[in-house]
């Protein structure tokens, strides 16, 4: 056997040139890709917004935060006035409160006190709670009255401490004007008898027309209805200009409606009576 040259190449496989290999195509004028559009950021947006609700909620807030401060201010002064284990519920209405604590002028106060009590004298009542609406509520330069241009009021009494104030058992009548009143008689009787209630002049609350409906009618049992019934029942140191004007019966008590125009508040330590009136000792300023 024949053995290669040595220096004879190795012999590779014939492959025939071919002319017309695959190319790809030489695109002359490529599509047109614009540049990237500059990013834009949102920041200067977002800080004019914040600016701007800075500017509609700031003087919102502040405004709101000295209406707290007055209406708390307010209740104290209630409280210490109508001596309430509790401070009164006091709303400063209008906006803003700013410009009206300035002026040194509330235009709309609502007051709501509870557990009002009453004085040491004979038949006083305490109030379980008093609705005040004050109109035009300003002040006097001393810081010893407040006065409101007009007031409404209602006082709630309970029958518990009408029945104390009159010395007898009394409860809801037949009727929005009539209180039932049962007197004990020995032997485990009763006399039951009713009474027409309304408003007199000088904030008194009067008891008229009673009859008797069930039980007889004996001689102790009738003083005590004529004591209970013969005098009006006073409502005593109302704020000077508010005045009784209805009283209502309900399943609780008595409804006293009052109202008023230049109602005067005077300071506490000056205030002789507290029974049903509001004495604030400062207008909240």
């Amino acid at each position: 056997m024949s053995q290669p040259h040595p220096h004879e190449p190795d012999q590779q496989p014939y492959e025939p040139y071919d002319p017309y290999e695959p190319y790809e195509p030489y695109d002359a004028h490529p599509a047109y890709e614009p540049p990237a559009a500059p990013r834009r950021t949102r920041r200067p947006a977002l800080v004019a917004v914040t600016l701007l609700l800075l500017l509609v909620l700031a003087p919102v807030a502040v405004d709101r935060f000295l209406a707290v401060q007055a209406e708390s201010r307010a209740a104290k002064a209630f409280q210490q006035g109508m001596h309430t284990p509790l401070p009164p519920e006091v709303h400063v209405h209008g906006f803003p409160v700013l410009t009206q604590i300035a002026a040194g002028n509330l235009r709309d106060v609502d007051v709501t006190a509870h557990d009002i009590p009453a004085d040491d004298t004979t038949s006083a009542l305490p109030v379980s709670e008093l609705s005040l609406h004050l109109a035009g509520l300003t002040k006097s330069d001393d810081d010893r009255q407040a006065r409101a241009r007009s007031a409404r009021a209602t006082a709630r009494l309970t029958y518990t401490d009408i029945s104390d104030a009159l010395g007898l058992a009394v409860s809801r009548g037949s009727g929005p004007d009539r209180l039932k009143a049962t007197v004990a008689l020995p032997l485990g009787n009763s006399v039951t008898a009713t009474t027409t209630v309304s408003a007199a002049a000088g904030n008194r609350i009067a008891f008229k027309d009673f009859e008797v409906t069930a039980g007889p009618l004996s001689g102790p049992a009738d003083a005590v209805l004529d004591k209970a019934f013969a005098q009006p029942l006073q409502l005593q140191n109302i704020p000077d200009g508010l005045h009784l004007r209805s009283i209502t019966t309900t399943e609780t008590g008595l409804s006293a409606y009052f109202s008023g125009a230049s109602v005067t508040f005077h300071a506490a330590d000056t205030a002789q009576n507290t029974a049903t009136g509001v004495t604030p000792s400062r207008l909240p300023t």
